[in-house]
């Protein structure tokens, strides 16, 4: 088979199969084995995307691993190969076990509070904890548990809405810079420099002081800020991708730049995109947080975490609890999305632990 037809096999396979590299590359491999060898055994390497461990050896195919009751190979796919690792981790399992309640309790805040957390009763304000308060009230008289629930629901959207910009737009920056090169990407990859030499923080604070504090306007602003680590670490791996010999096929049957990125380079870079984005979610609520405390975020008597702290700095010696559950609260999320994505870090790629 000539080279060109083995590596055209290749790309055919990958870009309709969206394989990781690592595969791929296991078939090109396989097809110079073949090549310099005489056989044809990239077919039988071809054919079966469970062969990962596949090698033509004397004109058969030898494979590994355990064999099911009927005689065949089960196969392995790289999803769950990263839920095995993933499983393997109780520091993994206990992020998303967190995640997933605060998640559940968002979803489920109006039947689990059973009262409006925006309802004052002046005369009931700064009760501690009790069986008809269970976080106790505000000075308000606002139930806490009620706000710390429908909280849950504001700091999940902040968190998801602004990385879900910020990995949007910076993916987007990285494949173009990563893949024209030259004086695209030194002008795109200038613009993300200048910004990244400002602390996020201050960064923040500077676009919703011009916009004016509102929650939208507060995760148009991390969004923002977080643009550029997304767009170095995309254009970083679409260097890395696009010297493939994978890449190399598609580029050799005529493919385009769009249907290259598309089919070929963006599923190969999507892991450490999603590593970053998880753990991206807990600083991106830790920064919320921060905002809505300095008054540039959610606006009274919207119940989010940080302006829940800000409201108690006024009184916290007489009632701590106003000021302890918002904070355990931004605490337990914040770790909880760090475990979880630490343990997708180590899953997806094992060599970097």
């Amino acid at each position: 088979m000539p080279r060109r037809d083995c590596l055209r096999a290749c790309a055919i396979r990958c870009s309709t199969r969206f394989l990781i590299v690592e595969e791929c590359e296991r078939n090109l491999k396989g097809c110079r084995e073949s090549l310099l060898s005489g056989r044809s055994n990239l077919l039988l390497i071809l054919a079966d995307p469970g062969l990962l461990a596949a090698k033509a050896l004397n004109g058969t195919v030898r494979k590994t691993g355990p064999v099911t009751a009927a005689g065949e190979l089960p196969v392995r796919t790289f999803a769950l190969d990263v839920w095995r690792r993933f499983r393997r981790a109780p520091g993994a399992l206990a992020g998303a076990a967190v995640v997933g309640l605060i998640v559940l309790v968002a979803v489920f805040a109006p039947l689990i509070a059973g009262t409006d957390p925006l309802a004052q009763n002046v005369a009931q304000g700064a009760q501690p904890p009790s069986p008809a308060h269970w976080f106790g009230t505000d000075k308000l008289g606002r139930d806490l548990f009620a706000r710390i629930l429908y909280g849950a629901r504001i700091s999940i959207r902040i968190g998801f809405v602004a990385v879900g910009l910020a990995i949007t737009a910076g993916t987007l920056i990285g494949l173009i810079a990563g893949y024209a090169g030259k004086r695209v990407e030194a002008v795109l990859m200038g613009a993300m420099d200048v910004m990244l030499a400002f602390p996020s923080i201050i960064l923040a604070i500077g676009i919703t002081t011009i916009l004016g504090p509102s929650i939208n306007n507060l995760m148009l602003a991390i969004g923002i800020v977080y643009v550029p680590q997304y767009a170095r670490l995309a254009r970083s791996s679409v260097l890395a991708v696009k010297e493939h010999d994978y890449v190399e096929a598609a580029r050799a049957i005529g493919a385009g730049v769009p249907a290259i990125l598309r089919r070929h380079v963006l599923p190969n870079i999507l892991a450490p995109l999603l590593v970053q984005a998880t753990l991206g979610i807990a600083t991106a609520e830790l920064e919320a947080a921060g905002l809505s405390y300095l008054g540039l975020g959610a606006r009274p008597p919207v119940p989010e975490w940080g302006a829940m702290l800000n409201d108690a700095r006024d009184y916290w010696l007489g009632a701590p609890w106003a000021l302890i559950f918002p904070g355990v609260s931004i605490t337990v999320l914040v770790l909880g999305f760090n475990l979880l994505g630490d343990g997708l870090r180590d899953a997806l790629d094992p060599q970097q632990r």
